[in-house]
């Protein structure tokens, strides 16, 4: 059975059984209750369209990922599968929207054809005007990731300006006294990407906290990049002993370009950084970091959306994640250095 079967026998047009079903454009109670009676006789069951009928909710959430062209790190994946699976346990679809951009059409498909209860946007911008479209259209949503004026809104992030001071505190602790950001792309950054610009605060302020010398790079999310970007550190700045990073992606490169120079890690050179557990804990050797609990970030966004959804009038709630670091084996005392500074 069918939207059509159903207008037929309501004595209805296709789109306004679809508007009782979705909720979204004004029907007369009478017309509502008589589609509904035509279901109920015919009983026409997906699950989806049965509820949206009584609720005036299509059941579907939208998850907004990056866009097709760039291609997802383990963290992000892991967000993603998250996301899908907490949504699963709260019997809801997930819609993904690749987009990067507010007037992308799959973006203004999702927010302005009301496809969806709510949404969940990741890779938050400081000033993101996807996020002020969706406040403009009314639209429940959380975001993995949070601006730079976040009052108002619902939203779930890791403290990379915190962790990030840490993981430099930890490598001066050992001795080293020249220290590498290698942070995410610089168009990234330039576009206001949050935790790259978060990361490159709490670089700063350890440095200048600790009195060592820091350089921060730019760094492309894969592997030859993150090649290209060790290549320059150790041409550039010899000196260097140590490096911190946000930029997974990169680490393999990183390695490669370390091995070719001869530098052992962490013998020879200490890396440390932000990243997702596995990836951290297969890096070779397991890689000494704050590991970004993805997993439960996308649970929690599901469930902050959920409650949003449910309750409009619910005060604005968010949740600041500030992860342990886990010590593992890339990280060592600088060389040439004795016992670790008191």
């Amino acid at each position: 059975m069918n939207i059509g079967e159903i207008a037929r026998r309501a004595g209805v047009s296709r789109s306004t059984v679809s508007y009782a079903l979705s909720g979204k454009r004004n029907v007369s109670d009478r017309t509502r209750a008589r589609v509904q009676q035509v279901i109920d006789e015919l009983n026409y069951r997906p699950n989806a369209a049965a509820r949206a009928l009584k609720e005036g909710r299509t059941r579907t959430i939208g998850l907004v990922i990056p866009p097709a062209a760039n291609r997802l790190t383990y963290m992000q994946l892991d967000f993603v599968a998250s996301v899908l699976d907490a949504a699963a346990h709260a019997d809801l679809d997930v819609l993904l929207s690749p987009s990067g951009d507010p007037h992308e059409r799959a973006f203004r498909r999702l927010v302005d054809g009301r496809r969806v209860d709510g949404v969940i946007l990741m890779e938050i911008r400081l000033d993101d005007p996807r996020v002020k479209q969706l406040q403009q259209a009314d639209m429940p949503f959380v975001t993995i990731g949070h601006t730079a004026r976040p009052e108002g809104t619902w939203w779930v992030d890791v403290d990379y300006e915190n962790l990030l001071n840490r993981c430099v505190h930890h490598l001066a602790d050992l001795g080293h006294r020249n220290i590498a950001l290698i942070n995410r792309s610089a168009e990234m950054l330039a576009a206001g990407y949050g935790p790259g610009l978060r990361a490159r605060q709490g670089f700063r302020d350890a440095i200048a906290q600790c009195g060592v010398t820091g350089v921060e790079y730019p760094c492309g999310d894969d592997a030859p990049a993150g090649d290209a970007c060790m290549r320059l550190i150790i041409e550039q700045h010899p000196e260097i002993t140590a490096a911190a990073t946000v930029n997974e992606a990169a680490l393999p490169g990183v390695q490669r370009a370390l091995h070719r120079a001869g530098l052992a890690v962490p013998a020879d050179f200490s890396l440390i950084g932000v990243a997702a557990r596995h990836w951290a804990e297969e890096f070779h050797p397991p890689l000494t970091s704050a590991d970004v609990p993805s997993a439960d970030m996308g649970a929690h966004a599901v469930a902050l959306l959920t409650e949003r959804i449910a309750n409009p009038a619910a005060l604005p709630r968010h949740l600041l994640l500030v992860p342990p670091i886990s010590l593992r084996d890339s990280v060592s005392r600088a060389p040439g250095t004795g016992a670790p500074r008191p």
